[in-house]
């Protein structure tokens, strides 16, 4: 679908400024591209190259998911790292603000969830290399120029932050949700260093070619804090049970202990590590029963949600168990 005609302003600004870029070569049409699931994202060609553009939608503040400048950012500051990033080729700050960046190849796809015909071999080997990128991630210097990173968010404020969204959802849809909440309250442990987050660190986010990371993508909710944030996070998508009736079992996938022994690396094992795996089954449940209440309140329509209440259940119940 061509959006030069719906946000032609911005299709303006973005040819003119990719004219640039590309001296004589044809820019086209700025195209949504399917998944975006922050501000406006589309593709875009230039000559021979293309590009994925990420705006403010005209007449939205640029604060949370709309705020791309800030995901301009931690792009920028990542270039050249360790950790592969598609590379920032134009920021323009003007209201709407916009980027571009390289449109990066591979395919991003979560083994236990999405509908794929991936190799076993080869979502195992992904799963692997990722936990690696992982690590190097959470040593990236939170200094580093041009990042601006935010003050550290503690294991308490992630919990804070989650509870809010938990309790946003229907008390019927959240079965147990408080009493996991008041568990975990009772129980935060004390921090670790703070490192840079990525916040929704997974193979779905991650573009590959074959057994090999491309490009970590989607950092609309990065921040500084905790690293095992993070972990427990991307440990919940190793197992296709934390899902039930949504994931399917992928033969050979490694579980938690081998993508945590390839996380750290020959370094100690992390303390406290039960009380994040159900900081995450919590984030899990919260995100859940938020689409669904958006679907069922016609925001967001999507039939697909109304699998979802059993996932959302076990997600609290389980998260209850591993606290004990």
């Amino acid at each position: 679908m061509s959006m030069a005609t719906e946000v032609p302003e911005l299709a303006a600004r973005v040819r003119d400024r990719l004219a640039r870029h590309h001296p004589g070569a044809p820019v086209g049409e700025l195209t949504v591209l399917p998944g975006g699931h922050s501000g406006l994202t589309y593709e875009v060609a230039a000559g021979d190259a293309r590009y994925v553009v990420k705006a403010v939608p005209p007449g939205r503040r640029p604060v949370g998911r709309n705020d791309v400048l800030r995901q301009a950012r931690v792009l920028g500051a990542l270039a050249g790292s360790t950790v592969p990033v598609p590379g920032v080729v134009a920021v323009d700050e003007t209201q709407p603000a916009w980027f571009a960046m390289d449109f990066a190849a591979g395919e991003a796809v979560e083994p236990v969830l999405d509908d794929h015909e991936m190799d076993p071999a080869t979502a195992r080997a992904r799963m692997l290399e990722i936990a690696s990128v992982l690590r190097r991630l959470h040593g990236t210097d939170v200094h580093t120029p041009g990042l601006d990173a935010p003050a550290p968010l503690d294991a308490a404020g992630e919990l804070e932050r989650w509870s809010r969204t938990l309790r946003a959802v229907p008390a019927e849809l959240r079965p147990g949700g408080e009493e996991l909440v008041a568990r975990l309250a009772d129980g935060v442990p004390s921090g670790l260093p703070p490192v840079l987050l990525h916040g929704d660190f997974r193979l779905g986010n991650v573009l590959c070619v074959g057994e090999r990371a491309v490009a970590v993508v989607d950092w609309e909710i990065w921040s500084v804090g905790d690293p095992r944030i993070d972990l427990g996070w991307f440990l919940l998508f190793a197992d296709h049970r934390n899902f039930p009736q949504l994931g399917h079992a992928v033969p050979g996938l490694p579980g938690e202990a081998e993508l945590l022994d390839t996380y750290r690396d020959g370094r100690p094992a992390l303390p406290a590590m039960d009380w994040f795996r159900a900081l995450g089954r919590m984030k899990m449940a919260a995100i859940m029963g938020h689409n669904l209440r958006r679907h069922r309140e016609g925001k967001h329509h999507d039939p697909d949600q109304e699998r979802l209440p059993p996932t959302i259940a076990a997600m609290i119940r389980t998260a209850r168990d591993i606290l004990g």
